[in-house]
């Protein structure tokens, strides 16, 4: 016991003298902590990229919300459903109603292009086509400027994702395209949901608009419980008369989201790694010069009896310490700067802008504070061993 409080106290005693030489390194200290910030800033902003949109995604879907599509469908893009098939799903046992009848909206999805504002060059915007029980089927969506569409006429309310990225969506202005001219008349939010990037009409206008006839591509429906799902589905996919695929639409958007949240992630972890280089450099560095500065304070403690293994510890608890802090400075930078940044991104399965929000979870501030310590470690232990490996006699005799 006594032995073990005995290193204890070396490890101790040796770090302290490390980390009071810092003020006469601190050129090269100051260059590690900033290299390893730069890493855990550039790690957690790509990520938080990934997490906004992924939150985007995973509060659009309700357990209680089914989308039926054609079967083989993996898109409302490559979708199609015909009225009659839309009237049948609408009553299909399972389905909420509410006085007005049957909680189901049969809809429609086509792509406009609109300029960003912040550039100006077009981008695809998702225009959608609702039946009544629209705004019913999706509860969260709420009117917080203007007013709702009125039935029957070219008029159009977008979300307010959609208005603050997109020119063209005020209030009181006209919404341009091709030959046509819609009126925004409304502003809606949906809770973070990614109908937020969308603009909303009449479906029956949008089908006399774009030539559709009396075709759908999708159609959302709230069931009575999450619990009716299966019941649902399976009086729809047993039905002879239809062809479809019905999915719950939480899983429908996870799936929409997995590949662009998957190369975001990729893409961060890439860059990070390849910075994370360039730090380890230069923690190896900070600390080489640590060692070579304390080559006789090192022997002479040697000398008295501190153990090699306690010199090796010290060495890494410095280098860790340095990057602890490098990994505090770039996670709180990244949190200050990103969390909360709006964007928009290209939802790969429909071709369509989705606007959100960078995420900064907490989860993230960790793992980057988990990456710097990681740097610290690789960039102080080849210093530790080189000075457990000292000569004490020839370093006694450095200057």
């Amino acid at each position: 016991m006594s032995g073990a409080i005995n290193w204890c106290s070396q490890v101790v005693s040796v770090t302290r003298f490390g980390l009071m030489s810092i003020p006469q390194r601190r050129g090269a200290a100051t260059a590690a902590i900033i290299g390893i910030a730069g890493v855990v800033t550039v790690l957690v902003g790509v990520l938080s990229i990934a997490a906004g949109f992924q939150r985007v995604m995973a509060v659009s879907g309700s357990p209680d919300t089914a989308i039926v599509l054609r079967s083989g469908a993996d898109s409302e893009m490559v979708s199609g459903l015909s009225r009659d098939t839309t009237r049948i799903i609408a009553d299909t046992p399972g389905v909420a109603r509410s006085a007005a009848g049957p909680l189901s909206s049969a809809e429609l999805f086509v792509i406009i292009n609109l300029p960003k504002r912040a550039t100006g060059t077009d981008a695809n915007v998702p225009l959608r086509g609702v039946e009544r029980a629209a705004l019913q089927v999706r509860d969260t969506v709420k009117i917080v400027e203007g007013r709702m569409f009125e039935w029957g006429k070219d008029e159009v309310i977008a979300g307010i994702g959609a208005a603050g990225e997109f020119g063209g969506l005020d209030v009181g202005g006209k919404m341009k395209v091709g030959r046509y001219e819609w009126p925004v008349v409304g502003i809606f939010s949906a809770g973070g949901a990614v109908a937020e990037s969308e603009v909303w009409t009449d479906a029956s206008v949008l089908q006399a608009a774009y030539n559709r006839g009396d075709s759908f591509q999708s159609v959302s429906a709230r069931l009575t419980s999450p619990q009716a799902f299966q019941a649902f589905k399976d009086s729809l996919t047993s039905n002879p008369q239809l062809n479809v695929k019905v999915v719950r639409q939480a899983e429908y958007y996870a799936e929409q989201s997995a590949a662009v949240t998957r190369l975001i992630t990729t893409l961060g972890f890439l860059i990070a790694f390849l910075m994370a280089i360039g730090a380890v450099f230069s923690a190896l560095n900070t600390m080489y010069s640590a060692v070579s500065a304390r080559t006789r304070e090192i022997a002479t403690l040697r000398a008295l009896g501190f153990g090699s293994g306690s010199v090796v510890v010290s060495v890494l608890l410095e280098s860790l310490l340095l990057a602890l802090v490098g990994g505090a400075i770039g996670a709180g930078v990244a949190y200050f700067v990103f969390d909360g940044f709006r964007a928009a991104t290209m939802n790969w399965q429909s071709f369509s802008q989705v606007t959100f929000a960078f995420q900064v979870t907490p989860g993230l501030l960790v793992r980057g504070v988990e990456w710097s310590a990681l740097i610290g470690l690789v960039g102080g232990f080849f210093p530790a061993v080189r000075a457990a490996r000292l000569p004490i006699a020839a370093a006694l005799r450095e200057l």
